[in-house]
C-alpha cells in the first residue's frame, strides 16, 4: 500500500508500467480492447441506416429492447419534441423525432452497459464516470435545445462520450488490482492516455468525425476554434456548469470568460449573459439524467 505521501510501492509502479505499455502498445497497433456498442444498438443503427427500411420495420427492431422503446416514447413526449397529442407507440415516436435523432438517443441509452466493472473500487469509479458523463450530456442537450442550429440529441451523445477514453483504462485496472494501490498513478494514466483512446473508440464506432474534437477539447477552457459555435463549445460549457457546487469550480475560469460561451451568446439571444437558462431548466436536465439511468 502507499504511505501518507502517496509514494507508489514497487508492485504499484510495475503495474503502472504495464498499464502504460499495454494500453500504448495496443493503441498503436489498433489492438486495444475497446468497448463495443451493445448489440441491440448496433442492430438499430444498421436498420435506421438501411435506405429501404420503413418506420414500422425499424420499430420492430427497436422493440427488441422494451426499455429502450419505453424511453424513446418518453423522449418523444418530452419538451424537446412536444406535440399536440401524446405519443404512445414506437413508430409514432420515430416519426416525431426523426431517424437520425432516434439513432443518437438509442445509442446514448445503450452506452450505459459499457460502464461496467467487477471490483467494487473500479465499479464505483465507473459509476461516478457515468454520472458525470450523463450530467454533462443532459446539460449539453438543454443548451442545444435553446440554441438555434444545434441538435439536442446529437449534443446529448457528444456530452455522453466526452470521457469515453477513460473506460478501457478503468477496465484494465479492473484486471490489475496492484494498480489500485496508487490512485495517483491511475489518474496519471487516465490524464495521458484517455484522449487518444477515446478517439480510437469513436472511430471504431463510426461516430461523427467532429466528436473527436469534443473528446480533445472537453476541458480546453481557452479553446477558440472557429468563429461559429460547435458541439465542442456546448460540451465545454456543459462541463464547466457540471462543476457548480463542487470544489473543482474554484480552480476553473468563470463562465463568461470562456471563448465557447462568448461564441454561443453572440449567436443566440436564447443564451443570456448569466446563463440562467440552465438554472431554469433543472427539471429538464434531471429528466434526461433519469432517462439515461
Amino acid at each position: 500500500m502507499t504511505d501518507s505521501n502517496n509514494i507508489s510501492s514497487p508492485a504499484a509502479t510495475l503495474a503502472k508500467s504495464r498499464l502504460y505499455l499495454n494500453c500504448y502498445k495496443h493503441m498503436q497497433s489498433d489492438e486495444l480492447n475497446l468497448p463495443t456498442i451493445p448489440d441491440v444498438s448496433f442492430k438499430i443503427r444498421r436498420a435506421i441506416n438501411d435506405e429501404g427500411a420503413s418506420n414500422s420495420k425499424i420499430a420492430r427492431v427497436v422493440q427488441i429492447d422494451p426499455s429502450i422503446t419505453a424511453r424513446l416514447i418518453q423522449i418523444a413526449n418530452s419538451p424537446f419534441y412536444h406535440g399536440r397529442r401524446k405519443i404512445e407507440s414506437c413508430p409514432e415516436a420515430l416519426t416525431r423525432m426523426g431517424l437520425n435523432a432516434a439513432q443518437d438517443i438509442i445509442t446514448a441509452f445503450a452506452l450505459k452497459s459499457v460502464f461496467k466493472a467487477k471490483s467494487p473500487i473500479i465499479r464505483k469509479k465507473m459509476n461516478s464516470l457515468w454520472e458525470h458523463s450523463s450530467y454533462v450530456a443532459a446539460i449539453s442537450a438543454v443548451i442545444a435545445h435553446k440554441t438555434p442550429g444545434f441538435d439536442p440529441d446529437r449534443a446529448m451523445l457528444a456530452g455522453l462520450i466526452h470521457d469515453i477514453g477513460i473506460v478501457p483504462i478503468l477496465t484494465y485496472a479492473d484486471e490489475e488490482p496492484e494498480i489500485l494501490e496508487s490512485p495517483t498513478d491511475l489518474q496519471e494514466a487516465i490524464d495521458e492516455l484517455s484522449v487518444d483512446i477515446g478517439i480510437q473508440i469513436i472511430n471504431q464506432w463510426d461516430f461523427p468525425s467532429d466528436f473527436a474534437d469534443v473528446i480533445i477539447n472537453a476541458e480546453n477552457w481557452t479553446r477558440k476554434g472557429e468563429d461559429k459555435p460547435d458541439y465542442s463549445d456546448i460540451v465545454i460549457i456543459a462541463q464547466l456548469h457540471s462543476f457548480i457546487g463542487k470544489t473543482e469550480l474554484s480552480k476553473l475560469p468563470k463562465m463568461d470568460e470562456l471563448p465557447a460561451y462568448q461564441k454561443l451568446i453572440s449567436s443566440s439571444l436564447n443564451i443570456d449573459k448569466s446563463i440562467s437558462i440552465l438554472d431554469q431548466a433543472k427539471d429538464e436536465i434531471n429528466h434526461i439524467r433519469q432517462l439515461l439511468r
